[in-house]
């Protein structure tokens, strides 16, 4: 069953961020969003086909290099979901 994932990150530059992401890679559906009240606030909706494919796909070098490239200024927060 696949899972829902919302993830919420402080970003210094919003197109900055989105021009690094990457929505669509194993398995895994994603969109992002900027926050209409501060423009470096960002969220990613998106489905996996499970909570552990998404976390290899999130710890992989490639998204790691965004993490630490600076445009993201505070650890995302990442809720996982299923539906009831």
């Amino acid at each position: 069953m696949s899972i829902t994932v919302i993830i919420s990150v402080q970003v210094t530059n919003f197109d900055d961020w989105k021009s690094q992401f990457s929505g669509i890679e194993a398995g895994i559906k994603a969109t992002a969003y900027r926050d209409l009240d501060d423009s470096n606030k960002s969220y990613v909706i998106g489905t996996a086909p499970s909570k552990d494919i998404f976390l290899a796909f999130f710890s992989s070098p490639k998204r790691q290099d965004i993490q630490d490239s600076g445009v993201i200024t505070f650890a995302p927060q990442i809720t996982f979901l299923e539906e009831a």
